[in-house]
């Protein structure tokens, strides 16, 4: 699977999403960064982001997330000044 499919699949599921994606062999690392997180606990943006990705899991072409982190825009642009 690569990196850039992962990318326009959660891309094409979570509206005004940006989504910074690494792949090595079938596990993957994910930033993802969307303003239909505003609101949502840290468990629920990262269901929103497992479903995306559900039919990859189901067929095995993923195996797992190594490493997910989820922001809205406030709290991305919060991260990169600090």
């Amino acid at each position: 699977m690569q990196s850039e499919d992962i990318k326009a699949l959660i891309e094409a599921s979570i509206p005004d999403s940006q989504v910074q994606v690494g792949v090595q062999g079938d596990h993957i690392n994910l930033v993802v960064i969307s303003s239909a997180f505003t609101g949502l606990s840290t468990v629920k943006k990262q269901q929103l982001v497992y479903a995306a990705l559900a039919g990859l899991f189901a067929d095995g072409r993923v195996h797992a997330v190594d490493y997910m982190k989820t922001f809205t825009p406030e709290e991305w642009q919060q991260q990169q000044q600090q």
